[in-house]
C-alpha cells in the first residue's frame, strides 16, 4: 500500500461477492448491492486520491459454493482488492441468520487491520444494515468517520409486508426485521454521512426512522461502465468492432430464448431480478397474460436469478419461482413467455439488454420497493426504453433520463398500457431509446460517482478531531483503537491495594504512562461493577485508563465514553441462562441476594457465610441442573455466578486474542486471592509488595515476579522488571 493517499475499507457482508463473473441473482442476498460495491471499489481504486480500497465481506467455506468465497484475499486492481473474514462458521448462510455473528466479524476485522494491513483506514464505509453495524463499531473503536449507505431499510420494507398481509410474527420469524430496525436507527444517530442514491429514498425510506431528523444525507447516484453497457446500434453501425465474447453470448441468448418462443421475431419485454416477492413478477406476468394485445405484440422474457433445482432453494425464491411456473400454465403461456434458468452477468447481461433494444422491445422493472433500480440505468445505456414502479429511485432515473414510463406496480392494466404505448409507437420508442443513452453519460457514470464521494470523504475527514497525538488521557477519549493498535505491550492491574493505596507512587505510575504512551496501553481489572468502578478512580483522581474490565470480568469497556465490547458479551453468552440460574439457588434459604446494581446481564450476585459444605451445595444444585457456570467466592462472603467463558482471567486473554497482544506483552497486577485467576498463566505476572498470603502459592511460579515494592510502586517495579519501557 502506498504510504500516501486515503485507505478506504467498504463493508458488505452477506451475499456472494466475487470479482470475477459475479453470481447476480443467484438468491435474495446476491443482488444489486454485490455489484454496486463492486464497482465502487474498483472505480475508488483509480482515483488519483486512494492508496487503497478493501471490499470487506465474509469468508464461506462451502461445497455448494465456488472455491473463491474461502481466499482471503482477491485482488480486483491494482489498489482494490476483496478481503473475506470468517464469522458464524463456514457455511453460506442467508443474511437474517449473520446477526448474532456481526461482533465476532468486528473483532477478526480489526486483527486484521492491526497484523495484515498494519495501517488505520481513513474511512469505514458500510452498506446495507449489517455492513453498517460492523463499520459504525470499527469506527468508534479507531475514531474514524462513518460513512453508510443502506441500499433498502427495514422500515419501509416491513410496512410493504405488512400491506400485503403477512402477520408481525412471520416477518419477524423470516427476516428478523425489529433486529434490523433497532441497528439503522443507531446507524442514523451515529454516520457522519449518508449516501443515498435519491431524494425520494430519503423522503420514503429513512424519513420512516425516528433518528431521520438528525442525519446528514448526501445524494450520489451510483454509476455504470458504460463501455461495456454500450448503445445497441454499436455492432450494428461497426460489427467488426464487437468481441467474439460478446458474439458468442449473443448466440448462446438467442438459442435460449428460441426453446421457448414460438415466434421469436417478434419484439419482447424484459425483466431481470432475483425471484422475490417484492420484485413483483407475478404483477408483470398477470399483465402480460391478461393483455390479448400485448401478447399479439411481444413475447415476454423474464430472467429471474439462477437455478438448478426449485426445491432446494429457499422459502421465498422457491415460493416467487413456483408462481412464475403455475401462471405460465394458468395462462398457457407457452410460445410465448420464457423463464431460463441462468444467465452470466459479465458477458451475457449486457447482450440481454442490447438484443432487446435491438428488437424494439422494453424493459420493464415492476418492483414493489425499489430504492434506485440499476438495472433501469443499464437498459437505458443501451438504448432499452424502460417501464418502472413509480416507488423509490426510479422516479429520479425517469426524471434525469426522461426515458420510459413509471407505473403504478399494483395496477396490472398500467403496466400492460404502458409496454404497448412504447412497443407500438416507433417514434415514443426512438426517442425514449436516444434519451436514455446520453441521460446515463450525463447522471449515472462511476468516475463522478468516486469523484463526488472522494470529496465527501475530505469533507467528513476534516470535521474530525485530530487524534494523531491524542492518548485517553484527553477529555474526548475517542480512538482507543489507534492506541491499542499502536502500543507494544499492555498493562492491567487491579484497584485496591494495587493500583491505589499510596498516593504518591501512583502520581509516578501515571506519568509514567502518559509518557510512554506510543508503547504501553493500560487497564484495570476488577469484581466492582462499572459505577463502583468510576467513582473509585474518580476519588483517587485517576484518568479513565484505556480498558476497563468490570464486575468480576464479565464486562469489557474502553476509553473514557465507556464503549462496550460487544465482542465479549456475545463469547460469554455461550450457554449462559441466568434465569435458570436463579431459579434454582432461589431455593437455597443460606444465600441473600446481593444489592440491584450488583447484579449484571452476565452476573448473578449473592451473599452467603463462608462454609465450605454450603459451596459446595451450591455446585451441586447447578451441576444437578446440568447449567454451565463459573463460580467465584471472595472476602468470606461474596457469591457471583459468571458465565462459564467469564472471569478476569479469560477477560485478560480476550483481549490478547482481539488486540493481537502476545501473552508474553501483557502485564497483570494484584495483590489478593480474587486476583489469583488473573494473575496464572503465560502472561507477565507481578504480585506487589502489600500482597495477601494467598498469593504464597504462586510464587516459583513461571513468569511470575514478586515485588518487594508496594502499592502502585510495586507495578512500577514490574514495568521495569519485565522491561516494558525498553524498545
Amino acid at each position: 500500500m502506498a504510504p500516501f493517499g486515503l485507505y478506504i475499507q467498504l463493508f458488505s457482508i452477506h451475499g456472494l461477492i466475487r470479482g470475477e463473473s459475479p453470481e447476480l441473482g443467484r438468491d435474495a442476498d446476491t443482488g444489486g448491492q454485490v455489484k454496486y460495491v463492486l464497482e465502487l471499489a474498483k472505480c475508488l481504486g483509480e482515483h488519483p486520491a486512494v492508496a487503497q480500497v478493501d471490499l470487506i465481506t465474509r469468508l464461506i467455506q462451502d461445497k455448494t459454493v465456488s472455491d473463491i468465497y474461502s481466499q482471503q484475499i482477491e485482488p480486483l486492481s491494482e489498489k482494490a482488492r476483496i478481503v473475506r473474514i470468517q464469522c458464524g462458521g463456514r457455511r453460506y448462510i442467508r443474511k437474517e441468520l449473520l446477526w448474532p455473528h456481526l461482533d465476532e466479524f468486528v473483532d477478526k476485522t480489526l486483527k486484521f487491520i492491526k497484523v495484515d494491513v498494519g495501517r488505520i483506514p481513513d474511512l469505514f464505509h458500510g452498506h446495507y444494515a449489517d455492513g453498517g453495524y460492523v463499520a459504525r463499531e470499527l469506527a468508534s473503536i479507531f475514531g474514524a468517520p462513518f460513512l453508510f449507505t443502506g441500499h433498502s431499510m427495514g422500515r419501509h420494507k416491513k410496512n410493504k409486508l405488512l400491506d400485503q398481509g403477512l402477520a408481525d410474527e412471520e416477518i419477524n420469524r423470516r427476516y428478523f426485521i425489529d433486529r434490523r430496525i433497532g441497528v439503522e436507527e443507531e446507524v442514523l444517530k451515529d454516520a457522519d454521512r449518508i449516501i443515498t442514491s435519491t431524494a425520494d429514498e430519503i423522503d420514503k425510506q429513512y424519513a420512516l426512522y425516528d433518528n431521520c431528523s438528525g442525519a446528514s444525507f448526501r445524494i450520489i447516484p451510483p454509476g455504470i461502465d458504460v463501455d461495456t453497457f454500450h448503445p445497441y446500434y454499436y455492432g450494428q453501425l461497426n460489427a467488426e468492432s464487437e468481441s467474439e465474447a460478446c458474439r458468442q453470448a449473443r448466440l448462446l441468448l438467442l438459442n435460449e430464448l428460441n426453446r421457448f418462443w414460438v415466434s421469436p421475431d417478434k419484439p419482447f419485454i424484459l425483466a431481470l431480478c432475483r425471484p422475490d416477492h417484492r420484485k413483483n413478477i407475478k404483477g408483470l406476468i398477470t399483465a402480460y397474460a391478461e393483455d390479448k394485445e400485448l401478447q399479439a405484440i411481444a413475447n415476454l422474457a423474464i430472467f429471474a436469478g439462477i437455478r438448478k433445482d426449485i426445491g432446494q432453494m429457499e422459502e421465498n425464491e422457491r415460493n416467487v419461482l413456483t408462481e412464475m411456473l403455475l401462471l405460465m400454465d394458468r395462462y398457457d403461456l407457452y410460445g410465448k413467455l420464457a423463464i431460463p434458468k441462468k444467465h452470466d452477468f459479465t458477458t451475457e447481461v449486457p447482450e440481454l439488454y442490447r438484443l432487446c433494444a435491438s428488437s424494439h422491445g422494453v424493459f420493464v422493472n415492476p418492483a414493489l420497493v425499489e430504492p434506485f433500480g440499476l438495472t433501469l440505468i443499464e437498459a437505458a445505456s443501451c438504448g432499452l426504453p424502460i417501464v418502472a414502479t413509480n416507488d423509490g429511485g426510479p422516479n429520479d432515473i425517469v426524471g434525469n433520463c426522461q426515458n420510459g414510463i413509471l407505473i403504478d406496480p399494483s395496477n396490472t392494466g398500467e403496466i400492460a398500457e404502458a409496454c404497448r404505448k412504447i412497443l407500438i409507437d416507433r417514434e415514443v420508442w426512438d426517442t425514449y431509446s436516444r434519451c436514455g443513452i446520453n441521460g446515463v453519460r450525463t447522471h449515472y457514470v462511476w468516475k463522478v460517482h468516486c469523484d463526488h464521494t472522494v470529496e465527501l470523504i475530505e469533507e467528513v475527514r476534516a470535521e474530525m478531531p485530530d487524534l494523531a497525538d491524542q492518548g485517553l488521557f484527553s477529555p474526548l477519549g475517542i480512538g482507543f483503537g489507534r492506541l491499542l493498535t499502536k502500543v507494544k505491550h499492555l498493562v492491567i492491574t487491579d484497584i485496591d491495594n494495587t493500583l491505589v493505596g499510596d498516593d504518591e507512587s501512583l502520581g509516578e505510575f501515571l506519568e509514567i504512562l502518559s509518557k510512554n504512551r506510543d508503547k504501553i496501553g493500560w487497564g484495570v481489572a476488577t469484581g466492582r461493577c462499572l459505577r463502583r468502578v468510576m467513582e473509585a478512580l474518580a476519588e483517587n483522581r485517576v484518568p479513565p485508563p484505556d480498558i476497563l474490565i468490570s464486575s468480576v470480568g464479565t464486562e469489557i469497556y474502553y476509553g473514557s465514553e465507556l464503549l462496550p465490547d460487544n465482542g465479549w458479551s456475545r463469547h460469554i453468552s455461550y450457554k449462559w441462562k441466568p434465569e435458570q440460574i436463579m431459579e434454582t439457588l432461589d431455593k437455597l434459604d443460606f444465600l441473600y441476594d446481593q444489592k440491584e446494581e450488583e447484579q449484571r446481564d452476565f452476573k448473578v450476585s449473592y451473599i452467603m457465610e463462608d462454609d465450605p459444605e454450603l459451596l459446595a451445595r451450591v455446585h451441586q444444585v447447578l451441576q444437578d441442573r446440568k447449567l454451565s457456570y463459573h463460580l467465584q467466592f471472595s472476602n468470606s462472603q461474596f457469591l457471583d455466578i459468571l458465565p462459564f467463558r467469564a472471569s478476569k482471567g479469560k477477560a485478560v486473554r480476550y483481549l490478547s486474542y482481539k488486540w493481537e497482544f502476545p501473552l508474553k506483552s501483557i502485564m497483570v497486577c494484584g495483590d489478593s486471592g480474587n486476583d489469583e485467576e488473573m494473575l496464572r498463566g503465560v502472561t507477565c505476572g507481578v504480585v506487589v509488595g502489600n500482597y495477601s498470603k494467598e498469593l504464597e502459592q504462586l510464587r516459583g511460579l513461571r513468569r511470575m515476579y514478586f515485588s518487594k515494592k508496594e502499592y502502585a510502586a510495586g507495578i512500577i517495579d514490574g514495568i521495569k522488571h519485565y522491561r516494558f519501557l525498553e524498545e
